[in-house]
This record gives C-alpha cells, sequence and structure tokens, in this order.
C-alpha cells in the first residue's frame, strides 16, 4: 500500500489548493452545530450525568467526517494521480584487448617499485577494473610468446591469472615480434567494433622467429590497433642479479628500442608511451582508457498510467456509507 502511494505522481497538482476548503467547511460545521441546540434551564443536573450516551449520539458527527473524505478524495481525483514505468534498452559495443606482457629477467628491474613486472602487473589489473563492458585477454612472452588468458569477459578469472604471472615462466630473452604474433592471433577473428593490443616491453627484440614490424602489420591487415609502452627509467637502473653469496644489485644502462615501438605504433594507428616510474605508467594505461571506451546505447520508454480507480471506489464507498446513515440512522422528522 506504502509503495504505491510512494509511486503516485500527479499530473494537475494545482487542484490540491482547494483543500484550503475543508478547514472553512469545518468551521461552518461547528457554527452550525452550535446554532441546532438551544440551552434548556434545570434545577439539578443530576438525572442527566446518569444518562449514558447510546452509539448514535456519540457517532452523530461520523457523516460529516465522510464527507470531508469524499471532498478530499475528490480533490485527489482531479490532480490527476498517477504512476509511471519505464524501460530501458542498453546496446553495448565493447572492445576486445589483449594486453601482451613482456616478463623478461630485466622487467625485475627496480627502477620501478617494486619492481616493473608488479608494476605493469598492478597496474593493467587497475585498467581491467576499468573496463567491465570489455572482452580482455593476455599474452606474455620473453623467448617465445604463449597465450596466458584467451580474451573473455570474466575480469576474475583474467585478474588471477594475471596474479600468477612472473618471470622465468619461459625462457629468457625479448621477442616483441612473437609477443605481438601471439596478441593478434587471438584477435584476429573477433567480430568487435574495435580490436586493441596493449604491448609493454622494456627492452630491444633479440629473440624469434618473427619481426616486430611484420607483426605489426599483420596486425594492421586485421584492423587492430596496438598502444606500445616503453618500461623503464631513463640512464641507468638496479637489476638483481643471483650470486652465490645471494642477490647483488647491479646497475645497467636502460635500453629499449623506441624507434621500434614508436613504428608499431603507427603502423597500426595506436600510439607509443614511455613510462618511468609507476606514476607514469597509471596515467599511461588511464590515457588509453579514455581513447577507448565501450559505446553504449541507451534507449529510454516511459509510460504513464491514471491511478484515479482507488481513489474513486473509496470515495464511492465514504459517500454510500454517509447517505445510508443520513436515511436511516440520522434521517430528520419533518
Amino acid at each position: 500500500m506504502f509503495d504505491f502511494l510512494n509511486n503516485i505522481k500527479f499530473a494537475n497538482p494545482e487542484f490540491f489548493w482547494l483543500l484550503i476548503l475543508i478547514p472553512l467547511i469545518i468551521v461552518w460545521y461547528i457554527f452550525q452545530s452550535k446554532k441546532k441546540f438551544a440551552p434548556i434551564k434545570s434545577s439539578t443536573t443530576d438525572f442527566v450525568q446518569t444518562i449514558k450516551p447510546t452509539a448514535r449520539v456519540r457517532l452523530r458527527h461520523l457523516p460529516f467526517i465522510l464527507r470531508l473524505l469524499t471532498l478530499t478524495l475528490i480533490v485527489f481525483i482531479l490532480a490527476r494521480p498517477q504512476t509511471s514505468s519505464s524501460h530501458k534498452t542498453v546496446k553495448t559495443e565493447g572492445i576486445d584487448i589483449v594486453i601482451s606482457l613482456d616478463i623478461s629477467s630485466s622487467m625485475l628491474a627496480e627502477d620501478f617499485k617494486p619492481n616493473r613486472l608488479e608494476a605493469a602487473k598492478k597496474t593493467a589489473i587497475q585498467f581491467i577494473d576499468n573496463r567491465i563492458d570489455d572482452r580482455i585477454g593476455l599474452v606474455v612472452f620473453s623467448a617465445q610468446s604463449f597465450t596466458q588468458c584467451p580474451i573473455t569477459i570474466d575480469h576474475s578469472v583474467l585478474k588471477n591469472l594475471f596474479s600468477s604471472v612472473k618471470s622465468g615462466m619461459i625462457e629468457d630473452g625479448t621477442a616483441i615480434g612473437m609477443g605481438l604474433a601471439t596478441a593478434v592471433d587471438r584477435l584476429k577473428d573477433s567480430k568487435a567494433k574495435s580490436k586493441v593490443i596493449i604491448l609493454l616491453t622494456d627492452g630491444v627484440n633479440n629473440r624469434g622467429l618473427i619481426a616486430p614490424m611484420t607483426a605489426a602489420e599483420i596486425a594492421a591487415t586485421f584492423g587492430i590497433r596496438v598502444y606500445t609502452i616503453g618500461v623503464g627509467t631513463r640512464g641507468m637502473a638496479p637489476y638483481p642479479v643471483k650470486t652465490p653469496f645471494g642477490t647483488q644489485y647491479v646497475n645497467m644502462e636502460v635500453e629499449i628500442d623506441e624507434d621500434l615501438l614508436k613504428n608499431i605504433a603507427k603502423t597500426t594507428g595506436g600510439k607509443y608511451f614511455r613510462a618511468t616510474n609507476n606514476k607514469a605508467l597509471e596515467n599511461i594505461y588511464n590515457e588509453i582508457d579514455k581513447m577507448e571506451k565501450t559505446i553504449i546505447d541507451e534507449m529510454m520508454f516511459h509510460r504513464k498510467s491514471e491511478e484515479f480507480l482507488p481513489f474513486g471506489i473509496a470515495a464511492g464507498v465514504f459517500l454510500i456509507t454517509e447517505i445510508f446513515l443520513m436515511l436511516f440512522v440520522y434521517r430528520k422528522l419533518p
């Protein structure tokens, strides 16, 4: 009942100004009631106190109350109570995305905190959380490449597989062409309106059977955009090296083939980014997120229903009850 009333809207609320008449009617009724009764002089009122008023006397104001309720409900009917229902149809054109992640040993360098690989995983997972309508997959590469997770809308599975990625899973090296080619293979049959690869590496292509630019040309053939990210500070970076005396850190020069990564992005209609620290990497993913927006079409339907019937029935019941009382209970004899 209360839920129904909460959903009620009134098409003509200006009629509620008529409710101002209700207090005036009450004042008029009180004034008329006093005129109907004349005072009776008596030497004592003891005998009156022993007489108990009947139900008819106690309820003598009921017809008037029913009349007020009827008038109030008529005002509500004039204000045209309505309920509205809406229906929304959402059409989503998601984007298929594959993240191709370099997991070579150089990704353990600690110019990012705690290291390049963990920083790349963390920011990629944040990116995934923002792409709820897109299918996303994961390819990892070093000397070789393989698909860690095919494109999927089940992002919880994807993030679990992302978290399990570590350096040393496959032979060491940097096969950028293989990492890109494997990602292209995951997307080439996709029916999505937009297909995107995010290629992240910190080195120079030195392994693999497929040249990076050959993979880039294949990606362009299939209408796949590639955003390339070079990860690493400028100058020297501390690399952990395992020795018989434990892990030691050696400062080594950061070498990223930026010209190659720029050419891959240009060939495919993407863009190249350079990340020199954790914050810069986060900003790059945020920029890609803004550039690759999912297309959502919304169609709204509204339907309004007149809800005067409950108010009309209640007003009718009150009116009939008042007439019945006036004819058979409070009938006045001439």
